[in-house]
Formats: structure tokens, C-alpha cells, sequence
């Protein structure tokens, strides 16, 4: 899409939003540039330049437009979907990885050299490093200016400018205006630490499901769920923190709805590390229309993508959190995973002092963990070895679940402990690198939900192979697991606080 103007531009005339954040309409008759589906007069195809992020049309001196706001887009798609050089590349600068560590800590992460790696995101994104990371510091403080009331001097320093000028100057380049005329209606707390921001989501979006899920999933205090909520600890990298979701269904397809997030923070520096956590245990760069599109009218499960369209997969806050919750959890019941991690987290977690009752603790660090011997923990002398030889990897810096490395490379390095299989290794991918297109085809939950679904087809599911049934689900069949475990989930209709 990114190298067909003509494609480009079909989308552009018909203000397509499904390609906001695909791609970015640089125009050079007002030298502004804009999201496809920007309400204004469509410009003439001579005058126009297509570029696949927005920091690329900054660099190429385009200006954002101000009545479309082209930065305030979910992410691309593709990005999750491909998971090459430039898309892990992406996700790890959004956390802030190039303000913390700069491009020489990226490119470590990625497994290139500093110059193979910008010459690489030139060549695929239109920017190198630096100046993608210049454009998310660019949207990080645009959005703090617009919605929250701290001053321009912590509007700075929370969105990783070095200083107050280059903050000044990067606004006015970027969006033609200053800092005070972008300042609108203050949404935030300056003075507690509290920030109220709104996430850009593709719609539908069945949030309502994705709060059945991780209420459901919750472990007492690291996280909390209500009606109509969420809340978690967040580890991050200048202090800890805590995250807030408020989740409702949005219907309407092809929109970009808002998920409310209040984050509490220690550090004003972790803001941005903190909403690209948010973004991703929501899922929010998904395309719900491509995913539905491509399931809805399959025999088996079609009737579940209808009924609940836009349904997410739920990400992470943490890989590693997310690795040791999944091994903890084999061959286990939800029920009993909740207990036993529990258990963990308040031996071993960081307590912490949080605005947020039932929030107590930060989940235990890997280094903690790789401590203990399997015998101090409570589960079988086996699964307690893999939890340890699992953390000793992540400990040591052998495997890291930050979504920098290939998927492949952390599937074959975790399949290795002993202790763990296939169906471990397959989760993490699905949660914690976003991978879109993994199946369980030995999950009794699946198999719960294919009986369940009756006999649809002249063979059934019931007497179908998973696995077969699963083929005519690629590339989606992480969402396609999703419709059938969302069949089993309780909903969420009171407090969860205590489970």
C-alpha cells in the first residue's frame, strides 16, 4: 500500500478510515500532511506524497494538519502482523527504548548494528530511528498539551525532550503552532501524578469482552477489575506506576474510538513507556474490519465473529510477566493459577503504595524468581523447575519478550527449557509478541468450545481435527481462539476486586 499512489490515493478520495495510521497524505500545495480519511477537500493527485509514518512526512517538512490530527491514529496494523525488522523496531520505540537507551540499545535489541538498523528503517519507514523517535515524542507531547493540565516545562520531561527549547521547537516545527495555542480543555491532575488520556482504538472494538477476560485472569494485588473497568501495577522503567482502563463496546466499524486511561506515575519520564503498555494490552493496533472480514463468514465459528465484532486479543504490560504467569498456569485451572501466583506476589512482589485500593503490589521480578529453588514454590517440583530455568534465561539476558526479537528465535529458545512445550511457547507469542496468527489445537477450552458450538458443518467440529479446522482461519487465528474461549467466559457484571 505504501508504494502504490494510485491505491493510496483511491483510499484518500473516499476517506477511508482504515487506513489511518497505514499510511500518512503528505500535500505539497499547503505543505501540511494528513490521515486518508481527513475531511478536507481531496487534493489533486499531482500535489499529494504518500509516506508510511508520519515521521516520515515530518521529515520530508510536512507540517500536521490541525483539523484531522494525523498522529492521533492507532498504529499500523502491519506492523504486528509482518513483526519484521521495522515493525519490532517501531514497537520498541514507542516504549521509549531510543530516549532511554538511544539507537546503539535499539539496534542491540533488534540484533543489528546501529547503521544496518537506520539504513533499514529509512529504506521501509522514510525515517531512521532518531526521527521516528522525534515524531513519537512530537505525538506524546501533543496529546499531554491537549489533555492534561501539567505545565509545558513536565509536558517536556514526561514526553523525553531533552530540554524545554528542543520541546518548544519540536511543537512549532511539527504542528505550525505553539505549545500554548495547542493547550485545550485540561483533563489531568499537574500536581498528583495522575494523567487522564484517551487511546485511539480501530472500531468495533468489543471491549466488553476484553474486560471479561482480564477479570477473569486477574491475581490480587497486581491487578483489580470492576464494571466497566480495569486497573494493574506497572513496572516501569523510572519507578512504578498504575494503569487504569475504562472498556465499553464500540459498534460503529470503520471509526477510531477512545479508551479512557488514567495512569498514576512516580516518574513523568515513564509516560510514554506507560501508554504504549496500555496500547498494547488492549490490542489497539488490531484492524477489526480485516479480522472480521476474513472470519465472518467462516461455517464454524462466523457466527461468533457477528456476534462480537472487533473482539481483541489481550496483550501485556510486561513479557516476562506474562512468560511466568503462562507457565505457572499449565495444566492448571484459571482458578488455581490465580491462587498459586497470588501466593507469589505477595512473597516476592515489590509492595508498593497505590491510589488504587486492592493494587498492593509490583508482580515479581524474573531476577527474584531465578533465585529461589523449585522446592520453595507452590506448585510441582517439575513446573517449579521450569519457572526458574525460565527466569534464569530471562535474568541472564538469554531471552527477552520485549518484542524486539524474531518470533521464531523466542519460540525455539523457550521450547528448549524443560518443562515447557508447545502450547506455552505458542501463548506467550499470542500475548506477549502480539502474534496474530497462533492456534492451541490441544486446549481443552477449545475443544470445550468446538462441542459447544454444535454441528454446524456435515462432519462437526465435534468430530473435527482443531487443528484442520484452524487452517481456513489464517492469518487470524489468534482472534479466531478468542471467539471460541470468549464462548466460555464469565461475564463481568460486579467487582472482581476480591477474586
Amino acid at each position: 500500500m505504501h508504494h502504490d499512489p494510485e491505491s493510496c490515493y483511491r483510499a484518500v478520495k473516499s476517506r477511508d478510515r482504515r487506513f489511518d495510521g497505514v499510511f500518512y497524505t503528505g500535500v505539497t500545495s499547503t505543505g501540511i500532511y494528513c490521515r486518508p480519511s481527513c475531511p478536507a477537500r481531496t487534493p489533486a493527485l499531482r500535489n499529494v506524497r504518500f509516506y508510511p509514518t508520519s515521521a516520515a512526512a515530518q521529515a520530508a517538512g510536512f507540517r500536521a494538519c490541525k483539523r484531522c490530527l494525523p498522529d492521533a491514529t492507532p498504529g499500523s496494523p502491519d506492523w504486528d502482523v509482518a513483526a519484521d525488522v521495522a515493525g519490532r523496531a517501531m514497537r520498541l520505540i514507542a516504549d521509549g527504548v531510543v530516549d532511554r537507551e538511544g539507537v546503539d540499545g535499539l539496534a542491540a535489541r533488534v540484533g543489528y548494528t546501529p547503521r544496518h538498523l537506520s539504513r533499514l528503517l529509512s529504506a521501509q519507514l522514510g525515517a531512521g530511528p532518531l526521527a521516528l523517535a522525534r515524531a513519537r515524542r512530537a505525538q506524546t507531547a501533543r496529546t499531554l498539551i491537549e489533555t492534561t493540565g501539567l505545565g509545558f516545562a513536565d509536558v517536556a520531561h514526561a514526553a523525553g525532550f531533552s530540554s524545554v527549547r528542543q520541546f518548544n521547537e519540536t511543537v512549532r516545527e511539527v504542528y505550525a503552532t505553539s505549545p500554548t495555542r495547542l493547550r485545550g480543555r485540561r483533563g489531568g491532575d499537574a500536581t498528583s501524578g495522575q494523567l487522564t488520556l484517551r487511546l485511539a482504538v480501530r472500531t468495533p472494538f468489543a471491549g466488553r469482552a476484553l474486560l471479561d477476560f482480564l477479570a477473569h485472569h486477574v491475581v490480587t494485588g497486581v491487578e483489580v477489575a470492576g464494571d466497566g473497568w480495569y486497573a494493574r501495577t506497572l513496572d516501569l522503567p523510572h519507578g512504578p506506576g498504575t494503569l487504569r482502563l475504562e472498556l465499553a463496546d464500540h459498534r460503529v466499524a470503520g471509526e477510531t474510538a477512545f479508551v479512557r486511561a488514567t495512569l498514576g506515575l512516580e516518574d513523568l519520564r515513564d509516560t510514554s513507556a506507560a501508554v504504549e503498555r496500555a496500547r498494547r494490552l488492549l490490542d489497539a493496533d488490531c484492524d477489526p474490519l480485516a479480522v472480521d472480514d476474513h472470519l465472518a463468514g467462516d461455517p464454524v465459528i462466523g457466527g461468533l465473529v457477528r456476534a462480537t465484532p472487533g473482539l481483541r486479543v489481550p496483550g501485556q504490560v510486561d513479557g516476562d510477566e506474562t512468560a511466568i504467569r503462562t507457565v505457572i498456569g499449565q495444566q492448571v485451572s484459571v482458578a488455581g493459577a490465580r491462587t498459586v501466583t497470588g501466593r507469589l506476589v505477595a512473597a516476592h512482589g515489590r509492595p508498593v503504595d497505590t491510589r488504587v485500593p486492592g493494587l498492593t503490589h509490583l508482580f515479581p521480578t524474573a531476577d527474584a524468581l531465578a533465585a529461589l529453588a523449585p522446592e520453595e514454590l507452590p506448585m510441582p517440583r517439575s513446573r517449579g523447575r521450569a519457572l526458574v530455568a525460565l527466569c534464569g534465561l530471562i535474568a541472564d539476558g538469554d531471552l527477552s519478550l520485549d518484542r524486539g526479537p524474531d518470533r521464531d528465535e523466542v519460540r525455539r529458545r523457550l521450547v528448549a527449557v524443560p518443562g515447557i512445550g508447545p502450547w506455552t511457547a505458542d501463548y506467550v507469542a499470542m500475548r506477549a509478541l502480539a502474534h496474530p496468527d497462533v492456534f492451541l489445537p490441544t486446549d481443552i477450552g477449545v475443544r470445550n468450545a468446538l462441542r459447544g458450538l454444535g454441528d454446524p458443518t456435515p462432519e462437526g467440529p465435534r468430530s473435527a481435527d482443531p487443528a484442520a479446522l484452524a487452517e481456513a482461519w489464517r492469518p487470524w487465528r489468534s482472534y479466531a481462539l478468542m471467539h471460541l474461549w470468549n464462548t466460555l467466559m464469565p461475564e463481568t457484571t460486579a467487582d472482581t476486586e476480591e477474586c
